[in-house]
């Protein structure tokens, strides 16, 4: 695939996959020679389901982002040093004959079952270039489900335009992310106006007679707040409040600039 080939692959991929990116996503970090895309989505997985999955790409990895076309040629071992790579089948016919190859998308360079994997590697159209690439997902429990965090750093000289191909990969890493959750169980995020919007309290279907009108009034959800029950004990036992969960910058802390020591 030539230069001007993979670029225009990677910006049609920039405008057929934006609507596969999860809601959560944007471009954290662009510069003259580099940038950073990141990703988040809640799945209803446990993250042990999510591990599982995570490390079994040929179950989800888009096939059209592969070299063979398949995404059933993809696999990954998750210990370090170990290959995120793509077998290339052999070709047995009549008028052509070729050997097996293979291709190496990443290295893993950390794996923390149920947690976090972190690799190395330029994917895609940027593996013709001399730049560096680290993909790190971090995994962790919310009270929603099981939050990924997919965050992919890219630096060094290249040949394509920053603005341009930042945007295609953004879209590309979206759209795998996207596959993963889709595979798992994606956790609705609120629109805009619904997390907006103020909940109003409920009209009478039937206006009040005098009777009920001079009765003791009921008393309305919001306004239970700011009453004391009758039958409340004066010390309400305190309740001691459980292990906070093991968070994403808790298996990443680099991931919000604060690189682990």
């Amino acid at each position: 695939m030539s230069l001007k080939q993979a670029l225009r692959f990677a910006t049609l991929a920039a405008v057929g996959l934006a609507s596969s990116v999860p809601a959560a996503a944007e471009l954290t970090q662009t510069s003259d020679n580099g940038f950073v895309s990141r990703h988040e989505v809640v799945v209803d997985a446990s993250p042990r389901d999510v591990w599982l999955a995570l490390i079994s790409p040929a179950g989800w990895w888009r096939s059209e982002h592969t070299w063979s076309g398949e995404a059933a040629n993809l696999t990954l071992t998750p210990q370090a040093g170990g290959c995120f790579c793509e077998t290339i089948p052999e070709v047995d016919e009549p008028d052509r004959f070729t050997l097996q190859g293979s291709v190496e998308h990443m290295r893993v360079i950390q794996a923390y079952p149920e947690r976090a994997l972190r690799m190395q590697g330029a994917l895609g159209p940027l593996q013709s270039e001399p730049v560096v690439g680290i993909l790190t997902i971090a995994i962790s429990e919310s009270d929603e489900g099981t939050q990924i965090v997919w965050e992919y750093n890219v630096g060094g000289t290249m040949r394509y335009e920053v603005p341009v191909i930042s945007r295609a990969v953004d879209a590309v890493m979206g759209a795998q992310l996207g596959a993963l959750a889709a595979l798992l169980g994606p956790v609705a995020a609120p629109t805009a106006d619904e997390a907006a919007a103020v909940p109003e309290r409920a009209e009478p279907d039937e206006p009040a007679t005098d009777s009920e009108s001079d009765a003791e009034p009921d008393v309305q959800p919001e306004d239970a707040a700011t009453q004391q029950p009758a039958t409340r004990p004066a010390t309400a036992p305190k309740v001691e409040p459980g292990p906070k969960p093991a968070s994403v910058d808790d298996a990443f802390g680099d991931l919000n600039g604060d690189p682990a020591v």
